[in-house]
This record gives C-alpha cells, sequence and structure tokens, in this order.
C-alpha cells in the first residue's frame, strides 16, 4: 500500500512561530518587573525583539491556518511588554 511521505499543510515549520514566541515573550516580560529587571536584562534585550518578530510571523501564518492565534498574540503581547521596559529603562537612565 502507498503511503505518502511529503509534508502535510499543518507539518511547516511556521507552527512552531506562535510557541516560541510566547517563551521569548515570556522571558522578556520577566525583565519588565522591576524586581528582576537587572538579573534578567540581557536575556530579555536579546529576547523581546525576538518575541516580537516571531509573534507577527506567527499571527501571519495563524490567519492562513498554519498554526495557533492566540499562542502567536500572547508571545507577542509579552515580547511588546518586553520591549517596553527595556525602553523605560534606558530612558530613565538617560534622565539620571
Amino acid at each position: 500500500m502507498y503511503v505518502p511521505t511529503a509534508p502535510g499543510h499543518k507539518d511547516s515549520p511556521a507552527v512552531a512561530l506562535g510557541p516560541t514566541s510566547l517563551v521569548f515573550g515570556a522571558v522578556a516580560a520577566i525583565g519588565a518587573w522591576p524586581s528582576l529587571m537587572l538579573a534578567v536584562l540581557p536575556w530579555s534585550l536579546i529576547a523581546a525583539p525576538l518575541a516580537l518578530t516571531f509573534g507577527l510571523a506567527g499571527i501571519h501564518f495563524a490567519r492562513r491556518g498554519i498554526g495557533r492565534m492566540w499562542t502567536a498574540v500572547a508571545g507577542t503581547a509579552l515580547g511588546f511588554v518586553g520591549v517596553a521596559g527595556a525602553l523605560t529603562l534606558i530612558v530613565a537612565l538617560a534622565e539620571w
């Protein structure tokens, strides 16, 4: 019996964009918390833009039926929180 070995529509690497964004967004949002900001600042500065990028790409593909929308949106929102926290820290230090 013939079994097709070609990848299906749901086997795309784009399926991983939402969960990856969610993990990066969680790391970025932890960096926006004032008491933890300096402890995870290097990881937060890297993770926040990656969460935004992967999240927006995940939303793009989720609208086309590849991947889940809620993970991409949650990761994008957490990435935005991380970027806002990092920018707030930079502005606060610049005015000091």
